[in-house]
């Protein structure tokens, strides 16, 4: 009786979770809340950028080679690629609640992020006059966002505070001279990352504020609730049908940008990645990823192993999201037009590249991503790809190479 209580209880909140989020959809939709709120904030916020700039170029004139490479170097280190690179390592590493936590909080900011963002669609700072240093593809790609907030800020608050937290709440890190040396350098580092964004011409000062302070709230209501979601994660109730279902939803829930930007696209990658994470997680706790599974330095996991992990594992998630993309590039459009649902593709699939996008793109202009997504018209096929795509790369990080690493065992 208890099980069967238990059970529909977290039948009803999950139910209403769902329900709320698409009530907020259909409602803000309805209401035409983006709109609103851009021709609100819009304004104001480029009126800062602007008149930002001077700022920017009094900084940019102390510009020198080794300034651009530190900054640039600094920047890479906090960029999406390199998290999406460092958990895997993390993962395997045996930490593994620390692991999950950190993707979820990154899928989490880089939501909160990029819709803000696109909501308010405010630019980045004007070059010329401003110099933009775009050192690597990642970067371009960046500079072809909206500018507010500074993402590069608002992740490092957000996955640096985290981190700092879980070694200095760790008992064998304890002491008052530890946590002052940790607070310190996390604060040097914040205020490096976000010098680093004035300094490359990529974000106003303004920008840089904002991701501070919307990582400031981030950070401490995600050490509240970090507990709860991990609890739910390995022992919750329906948990993989209800996190399709979250990211389903979410996909719905964007906002659409004035113009069209990459930060959809990224939110795409990353909420792959959670419900990859979390389905992974749940399915093989027990077996790879419980408290007392071994860590790095120990005697179970040498340094020599877990460099055989890297090695394989790599490669092995490499071959995955290769194979995940193939396999949605094949499968989508197969069960669309099984189902009778005209689609169309923006670039995974050159040949659905033609006229329907373009019979639709006049009606779809102005809509949410609700009618981007999923109109009578056309469901673009390559949101889908690449959701599955990282959902499928997320899983082999928690599933299959933890497997190879007992067949082998590493």
């Amino acid at each position: 009786m208890e099980v069967e209580g238990a059970g529909a209880g977290a039948a009803l909140w999950q139910g209403a979770v769902l329900g709320g989020i698409l009530f907020w959809v259909v409602f803000s939709s309805y209401i035409n809340l983006t709109r609103k709120l851009r021709s609100f904030l819009q304004p104001s916020v480029t009126h800062l950028v602007d008149t930002g700039t001077p700022i920017i170029l009094q900084i940019q004139g102390y510009r020198a080679g080794l300034l651009d490479a530190l900054f640039s170097g600094l920047s890479c280190v906090v960029s999406v690629p390199f998290y999406t690179a460092f958990l895997p390592l993390l993962f395997w590493s045996g930490h593994g609640k620390l692991a999950r936590q950190m993707t979820l909080l990154m899928a989490f900011c880089d939501y909160i992020g990029n819709c803000i963002k696109d909501v308010v669609s405010a630019p980045r700072p004007a070059s010329p006059p401003v110099y933009r240093i775009t050192a690597t593809k990642d970067e371009e790609e960046n500079a072809l966002e909206y500018g507010l907030p500074s993402s590069h800020t608002l992740n490092t608050v957000c996955l640096s505070g985290y981190l700092l937290h879980y070694v200095l709440t760790h008992p064998q890190i304890q002491g008052a001279y530890i946590n002052y040396l940790g607070v310190s350098l996390g604060c040097l580092f914040v205020a490096l990352i976000g010098l680093g964004r004035i300094y490359l011409g990529m974000h106003s000062v303004v920008d840089v504020l904002a991701g501070l302070l919307i990582g400031l709230v981030i950070l401490p209501f995600w050490l509240t609730v970090d507990g709860y979601i991990d609890s739910f994660v390995i022992s919750g109730q329906n948990v993989t049908s209800f996190w399709a279902a979250l990211s389903f939803l979410l996909l719905f829930a964007y906002p659409t940008p004035e113009l069209p930007t990459p930060s959809f696209e990224f939110h795409t990658a990353f909420n792959g990645v959670a419900l990859g994470i979390v389905s992974g997680v749940q399915q093989t706790y027990h077996l790879f990823h419980h408290d007392s599974v071994p860590h790095l330095f120990s005697s179970e996991l040498t340094i020599p192993a877990y460099v055989g992990r890297v090695l394989l594992g790599i490669p092995t998630i490499l071959i995955v999201k290769f194979c995940s993309k193939a396999l949605a590039k094949w499968t989508l459009p197969v069960v669309a037009n099984t189902l009778g649902i005209p689609i169309k593709s923006t670039s995974y699939i050159p040949t659905l590249n033609g006229s329907t996008a373009g019979k639709t793109s006049d009606k779809l202009k102005g809509g949410g991503y609700l009618q981007k997504l999923f109109s009578h018209k056309a469901f673009d096929v390559d949101t889908g790809i690449r959701f599955l795509q990282y959902a499928g790369l997320a899983w082999s990080v928690v599933d299959l190479v933890p497997s190879l690493f007992s067949y082998m065992s590493l």
